[in-house]
C-alpha cells in the first residue's frame, strides 16, 4: 500500500492536427459511482447539475453541534448497510463510508471486475480531518494520553479508506492514496494512467473523497478562503478506468475518455499563466485544438481570489474564448475539496446523459490551488445510450 503527496456541430467534424510525439493513450471510463448532496448515484448527480438544483442542505442528521453560519451541502442518507453490509462498519469514519459506497456503486455496474489485476487510487486532503482532530483531542482529555480509545486510531491514517476498499472488494492490485487537495483528482488520474501503461493493473478505481464535519467547515469559514455564499459540501466519486481495447474486448461501453491529464506548478502571481500552459500541454498531448473544446468544469468556483484566475487561465489557453457550456458542480454539491476533481468528471458524464450536448463533446476539467499547483484533464464523451 503506498501513498503520495504529492459551435458544437462544427467541433465534432473539425480536422485534427498531426499526431503529437508526446501523445498518451486515453483512459476509458467504463463505470462511475457517485455519492453527494445531490443523492446516491450518477443519475442523481447528473440531473441536479444539469438542472442547477441545490443538493441536500440540512446537516442535522450528522450530529454536528456547532457549525459556522454558512450554506452547506451534505449527503442526505448514506446506504451503508444496504450496499456494503453491517459487519465491520461500526467504527468506520464517514470518509471511509462515503468512499466504500461510491466504490460499491461503481463495481455494481460491471460485477466481477476485482482480483489481482484490479486496483484503487484514491484522492484525499489529509484523510479524515474529523477523525484526526477527535483522536488528538482525546490525548488531551484523558487522564493519560495512552488511555485514548484505540478504535479511533485506524481512521486517522491517511490511506484508511483506500485500504478498506481494497480489503472489502478484493482489489489486490495497485493501492495508492494521493494527498493533493484540490489537485487530487487530476493527480490520481495521472497515477492510474501510468500504472495501466506500465502494466501494473488491468483496471483501476480512481476516486476522490471528502467528508463534511464541523472542523473543516469552521476552517473554510474562518480562513476566508471560501466566498460567504459558497456552500461547504462533501461527497465521493469513483471512476473505473482501463485501456479502451480491454473494455471493447469485454463488451463494456465507454462512458467517457480521459484523453489527457496534466499538472504543473506556477510561481506566485502567475497562476493564470501556469494553468494556461497546462491546458495547452494537455490539448497538445491528445491532438486537440482549443476551438474543439465545447465544455468546461471549473474547480475553483467559489474560492476567494482563485475563481477569476482559473477562468482567465482557460480563456488564455483557448485563444480568448470561454467554452460554450459550463458545467457548474458546486451549487449542487458544495465545496468538496479533494473530492472535487473526480466529482467534476462524474458530473460531466452525468450531465451528458441529461442534456443535448453533442456526441463526442470535448470538455476541460481544471483545478488551481493557492500553493501554485495547477491541473487539467481533457475528457471526451463516449457511448451514453
Amino acid at each position: 500500500m503506498t501513498s503520495a503527496t504529492a459551435a458544437p456541430a462544427a467541433v465534432a467534424t473539425a480536422p485534427r492536427p498531426a499526431s503529437s510525439p508526446f501523445a498518451v493513450t486515453p483512459l476509458a471510463v467504463t463505470a462511475v459511482g457517485a455519492v453527494s448532496a445531490a443523492g446516491i448515484g450518477l443519475d442523481a448527480l447528473g440531473r441536479a447539475v444539469a438542472e442547477g438544483a441545490a443538493g441536500h442542505t440540512d446537516p442535522s442528521g450528522l450530529g454536528e453541534e456547532s457549525l459556522p453560519p454558512r450554506p452547506v451541502r451534505v449527503v442526505p442518507d448514506l446506504p451503508v448497510a444496504e450496499l456494503i453490509g453491517r459487519k465491520g462498519t461500526r467504527h468506520l469514519d464517514r470518509t471511509t463510508k462515503l468512499a466504500l459506497v461510491a466504490c460499491r456503486l461503481t463495481l455494481d455496474a460491471h460485477p466481477g471486475q476485482t482480483g489481482e489485476r484490479s486496483g484503487v487510487v484514491l484522492g484525499t486532503s489529509t484523510g479524515s480531518i474529523r477523525s484526526s482532530s477527535e483522536f488528538s483531542l482525546e490525548t488531551l482529555r484523558q487522564e493519560r494520553p495512552y488511555l485514548v480509545n484505540p478504535s479511533l486510531f485506524p481512521n486517522t491514517v491517511m490511506n484508511c479508506a483506500a485500504g478498506q476498499i481494497a480489503i472489502r472488494h478484493k482489489l489486490h492490485g495497485v493501492n495508492a492514496t494521493i494527498a493533493g487537495g484540490h489537485l487530487s483528482g487530476v493527480q490520481a488520474l495521472r497515477y492510474a494512467r501510468n500504472a495501466l501503461r506500465q502494466g501494473h493493473a488491468d483496471r483501476i478505481l480512481v476516486g476522490g473523497v471528502e467528508e463534511f464535519c464541523a472542523q473543516s467547515a469552521w476552517g473554510w469559514h474562518l480562513s476566508g478562503s471560501l466566498a460567504a455564499d459558497a456552500p461547504v459540501g462533501e461527497g465521493a466519486a469513483m471512476l473505473m478506468v482501463e485501456q479502451e481495447t480491454e473494455a471493447s474486448a469485454a463488451g463494456r461501453p465507454v462512458l467517457a475518455r480521459v484523453l489527457a491529464c496534466e499538472t504543473g506548478y506556477s510561481a506566485p502571481g502567475r497562476l493564470a499563466d501556469g494553468l494556461a500552459s497546462v491546458v495547452t500541454t494537455a490539448l497538445e498531448r491528445c491532438d486537440r485544438r482549443p476551438e474543439q473544446v465545447g465544455a468546461v468544469s471549473y474547480g475553483a468556483t467559489g474560492l476567494t481570489g482563485l475563481q477569476r484566475i482559473e477562468e482567465r487561465g482557460v480563456r488564455t489557453a483557448l485563444g480568448g474564448r470561454s467554452p460554450a457550456r459550463r458545467v457548474a458542480v458546486k451549487e449542487s454539491v458544495g465545496e468538496c475539496f479533494s473530492a472535487a476533481g473526480i466529482l467534476q468528471i462524474a458530473a460531466l458524464i452525468g450531465t451528458w446523459q441529461h442534456t443535448t450536448a453533442p456526441a463526442g463533446e470535448l470538455a476541460l476539467v481544471t483545478a488551481v490551488a493557492r500553493d501554485g499547483n495547477v491541473g487539467c484533464a481533457v475528457v471526451e464523451s463516449g457511448h451514453l445510450g
